[in-house]
């Protein structure tokens, strides 16, 4: 389902205002009315397509006269040279929008096509890949669809919605057992807690105070295995830290619930797609 006008209405204004400024001094001069044209959105490489809607969002800003046909559906394969959207309305209002649509196409397919590679690379195994916190600032509702597009599940959306407690704060805390004590008394068992450990004497904390999930965090594959043979089958296990699209053959085997990737989103590639006047 695309995200809603009320998920994207303040990033999409806040793009176009950056964009647009008091007018597009290129296009109010060549143009005077309502010269009626058609645009393309065009993929230049092969991938997975997501716009999120957010053409039909952008335009709906920018004049309603402005239609967009999306031939594509959001998680489906693109190839190059296929037409993603069909824009039909004023020549001037599509040429106002072209920039933001396309910014937002690319990252977006971009995020999309990113995250399923990673889940290619890990087919046969029962491993989800997530996302993490690690979006563009103001961008994270688009950040977080495209990565479920691409076939991920989404991670925490903010500090307000899973307890994870990272190592900042277990040394602020003075360790795992008093940060988990901690939580456990503002948050009850409201929340399932995470905990992430670095060695083994860590994670032996984190299941003598009874987490939920355990993260090994920037963890070799030998440090892994030695810790998942304490854990045992007692919690659910989440693998994060620098781990890469080519590492991730590295722990296909592995009896893990979960691998995490900032890279999904902090370092993406853009999508390359264009708009072409017919």
């Amino acid at each position: 389902m695309p995200l809603s006008k009320a998920d994207v209405i303040e990033i999409v204004r806040l793009a176009l205002k950056e964009d647009i400024g008091d007018g597009d001094i290129t296009t109010s001069a060549i143009f005077v009315g309502t010269e009626p044209a058609t645009a393309k959105i065009v993929a230049k490489m092969n991938g997975i397509f997501c716009s999120g809607g957010l053409p039909s969002h952008i335009y709906g800003e920018i004049d309603s006269l402005v239609k967009v046909r999306q031939l594509i559906d959001d998680g489906s394969p693109i190839e190059s040279g296929d037409v993603a959207c069909e824009i039909t309305g004023p020549a001037a209002s599509i040429l106002i929008g072209e920039r933001t649509v396309l910014n937002f196409l690319q990252r977006m397919c971009g995020i999309a096509t990113a995250t399923a590679r990673a889940v290619k690379a890990l087919e046969g195994s029962d491993i989800q890949i997530l996302d993490t916190r690690k979006t563009a600032p103001g961008l994270r509702v688009i950040d977080k669809y495209a990565v479920k597009m691409g076939g991920g599940k989404n991670h925490r959306y903010g500090l307000y919605d899973m307890i994870l407690i990272k190592d900042n704060h277990i040394k602020a805390a003075g360790g795992i057992l008093a940060a988990v004590e901690a939580v456990r008394r503002v948050h009850g068992s409201r929340f399932p807690i995470e905990v992430e450990a670095k060695n083994e004497e860590e994670v032996r904390q984190a299941l003598e105070a009874g987490v939920d999930i355990i993260m090994l965090d920037n963890m070799q594959v030998a440090d892994i295995e030695n810790c998942l043979a304490i854990i045992g089958k007692r919690v659910k296990v989440e693998l994060s830290g620098n781990i890469t699209i080519e590492r991730l053959s590295e722990f296909k085997k592995l009896p893990v619930t979960y691998i995490s990737m900032g890279q999904l989103t902090h370092s993406v590639q853009a999508f390359d797609l264009s708009m072409k006047f017919e």
